[in-house]
């Protein structure tokens, strides 16, 4: 996007807002914006809005006091710019009145709550089948602990692979999901050399995203 109609102060501005709606999904304050640039008074801040809404870099939201107009929502990225709308309410008890309104949208924020600790691999092999889990599918993984039985990546000996993980006085097990395959033991003197590289959550395919099933207790 070209900013040559801005000042060198309004781009500075315009950019501080922008990367801070990216990285907190929301915007920020008066009083983080003055604070940020030095500002003494929050009317600062409104001056810098007004020459923005007025060289059509923002508009006015329903909710909000500024958004970015629609042609600009790609300086969002793909987190921001593009959601599920929310079309209404539906009630789950009584019989209620259809409402339909514009409540906004489900972000990938929404979605995962933590994504700032998710990646995705992609899968070759498998190994993983009986868990629907196939060659070229992507798995999405989750930078958090794991418990004994769940889904990983691990890192052992300088190879990766993506097994259940079981572990116990005796060592651990890496478990495949389909029995052509054996089971990977280490022993326990050698755990130091095993990393884990993240918990499994999900995977895409052409189906779309299909959701590691919950444990049952």
């Amino acid at each position: 996007m070209d900013l040559v109609h801005l000042t060198r102060k309004q781009r500075e501005f315009f950019d501080y807002i922008v990367e801070y709606k990216k990285e907190n999904d929301i915007w920020p304050t008066y009083r983080e914006i003055a604070d940020h640039f030095g500002f003494r008074s929050p009317n600062s801040v409104t001056q810098n809005i007004q020459a923005l809404l007025k060289k059509g870099y923002l508009i006015k939201g329903d909710e909000e006091e500024y958004d970015l107009p629609p042609d600009k929502k790609e300086l969002l990225g793909s987190v921001d710019g593009v959601g599920i709308p929310i079309r209404g309410l539906i009630a789950a008890g009584y019989l209620q009145e259809a409402v339909e309104a514009d409540l906004g949208q489900l972000t990938m924020n929404t979605l995962f709550p933590n994504l700032d600790k998710l990646f995705a691999l992609r899968v070759s092999g498998f190994s993983m089948k009986d868990a629907d889990i196939y060659d070229g599918d992507f798995v999405l993984l989750m930078d958090t602990e794991l418990n004994s039985g769940d889904i990983g990546a691990v890192l052992y000996n300088g190879e990766t692979t993506l097994k259940r993980i079981f572990w116990d006085d005796q060592g651990l097990r890496l478990e495949a999901a389909n029995e052509e395959y054996d089971d990977i033991y280490v022993s326990p003197d050698v755990f130091e050399e095993v990393r884990i590289i993240g918990k499994y959550i999900g995977h895409v395919n052409r189906q779309g995203f299909q959701r590691a099933p919950a444990k049952v207790a």
